[in-house]
């Protein structure tokens, strides 16, 4: 396979994934743009009933998640080298595994188009699919907290490393020098693996293998679970529970929408003291995995090209997208308040949520595109560097407007998600990953994706355990 060359794109920094770490975002499910592909960031609900732990010490403590969530020069993350999965054909152990390897690789060759036509998707919709349907295929039954099967690991594990196989070969090049025969000593062009690649991919594996890690934990638990049978006037019976001690305060926080979910029991005095530490620590430890996975998907995100199609689909005018109402608060004042202005907008849903996140992004690039313009830069221009522009010109007139109501729009976005730790990803995200190109970009992205998913959902379960210890020992 041939080298696939780019130039180095930004990775997540130390500053930026300790914002991050510092707000904890969850999301709940959207609609896809495309069939095939799920672009939610999670498909369950948060849980906040349990109390918070303090000892974070032991095998599942958060210092060891935190160190992996260094940026560049970590040392945690330098000694995280690539692994190399050149072999990865050689290594199979029969020859169906190998048919599948080989079934796996034409269907992205074929862009998911059996016909073999040239009607499919482009390469990296087609990994990015191809990651999303694994997951959902791997952990899409699992609802409790328990080991996952062997054979389901044995598949997420083999089914994964063909598919990060082709980040072996996405590298950029840098000038190197090299000895010759005669002692000479020539500069050359060199490849090392793609910077973004370099850093995140080892991380997010890491992440991987802590998750799996959590959920072997759970081999022999003091809970367990009871099978959601028939629910009537808020009782559900059971047929699996080992004892009589079924707490029905248990489901009653419990969403009605979703009563088909296990139900978390624990015998009548609750759990242990150190079972209950224990199980506080797997929490935090998924909490801070969680984040650091968001951490990496808003980076690469970030650093995926706007697609055409939805700049042309820009309104003329941002006070068109975001409204009359919030146009003014966010223009009239000197001294601008996202919170303020937030808590004066009638929200009472995610999906309202979004639907003005998604007005407020349009808006927001709707006046970036303004303020390029006025400054003499062209579409591609970073949008630091025109605010930089801007300042340096002291620019009071329109462009100084468009820069001040931007930068306002970007304040007030980030506002609505901490506010909304569930809301989808907006128009745009899901637009990025629909018409991205670049391989690199997709497998970082999806791969954060459902590890986000699966940390989500680890921190949920636990959170439902623990609110069921706490009802137990009142």
């Amino acid at each position: 396979m041939a080298n696939i060359s780019s130039s180095p794109s930004v990775s997540v920094s130390d500053e930026s994934l300790e914002a991050d770490a510092r707000c904890c975002s969850s999301s709940s499910t959207a609609p896809s743009l495309l069939d095939t592909v799920d672009f939610s960031r999670s498909p369950s609900d948060v849980s906040t009933f349990s109390e918070h732990s303090v000892d974070l010490s032991g095998p599942f403590g958060t210092a060891a998640v935190s160190k992996l969530i260094g940026g560049r020069g970590s040392p945690a993350l330098s000694r995280l080298s690539m692994k190399p999965r050149a072999d990865v054909l050689d290594r199979r152990g029969t020859e169906d595994e190998i048919e599948l390897v080989k079934e796996r690789f034409s269907k992205l060759l074929l862009g998911e188009d059996m016909s073999g036509g040239g009607k499919g998707v482009c390469t990296a919709v087609a990994i990015s699919n191809a990651i999303t349907n694994l997951y959902a295929t791997v952990f899409g039954n699992c609802h409790k907290l328990e080991p996952l099967p062997a054979g389901k690991k044995t598949m997420w594990r083999r089914e994964m490393d063909c598919l990060l196989a082709v980040c072996d070969y996405i590298v950029e090049f840098y000038p190197s020098s090299q000895s010759l025969s005669d002692g000479t000593r020539v500069e050359v062009m060199a490849t090392r693996p793609r910077s973004d690649i370099y850093i995140n991919l080892p991380a997010l594996e890491k992440l991987d293998a802590m998750l799996i890690e959590i959920m072997d934990s759970f081999q022999k638990a003091e809970f367990w679970y009871a099978d959601a049978g028939t629910r009537s006037f808020g009782s559900v019976t059971s047929s699996s529970s080992p004892s009589s001690s079924f707490r029905r305060s248990t489901a009653t926080h419990r969403n009605e929408d979703k009563w088909w979910m296990p139900v978390p029991c624990v015998p009548d005095g609750g759990l242990s003291v150190k079972a209950r530490k224990e199980l506080r620590q797997k929490r935090d430890c998924a909490n801070q995995i969680h984040k650091a996975a968001v951490a990496i998907n808003s980076g690469v995100l970030s650093d995926m090209e706007v697609p055409e199609s939805f700049m042309a689909l820009l309104p003329k005018s941002g006070r068109a997208s975001v409204g009359d109402s919030v146009y003014r608060a966010m223009h009239g004042s000197d001294k601008f308040s996202p919170e303020y202005l937030l808590d004066c907008v009638d929200v009472s849903s995610e999906h309202e949520a979004l639907a003005l996140a998604d007005r407020v992004e349009a808006a927001m690039y709707v006046w970036r595109r303004k303020a390029t313009a006025s400054h003499g830069g062209n579409r591609s221009a970073q949008w630091s560097k025109v605010k930089e522009l801007a300042a340096a010109a002291d620019d009071g007139g329109e462009g100084g407007k468009n820069v001040a109501l931007a930068s306002r729009a970007e304040s007030l976005l980030l506002c609505i998600k901490h506010r909304f730790p569930g809301l989808s990803q907006t128009t745009l995200d899901t637009s990025k990953i629909q018409f991205n190109k670049d391989v690199g970009q997709a497998i970082l992205e999806s791969y954060s994706r459902v590890l986000e998913s699966l940390a989500f959902n680890v921190v949920s379960w636990t959170e439902e355990v623990l609110f069921a210890d706490k009802n137990a020992r009142k």
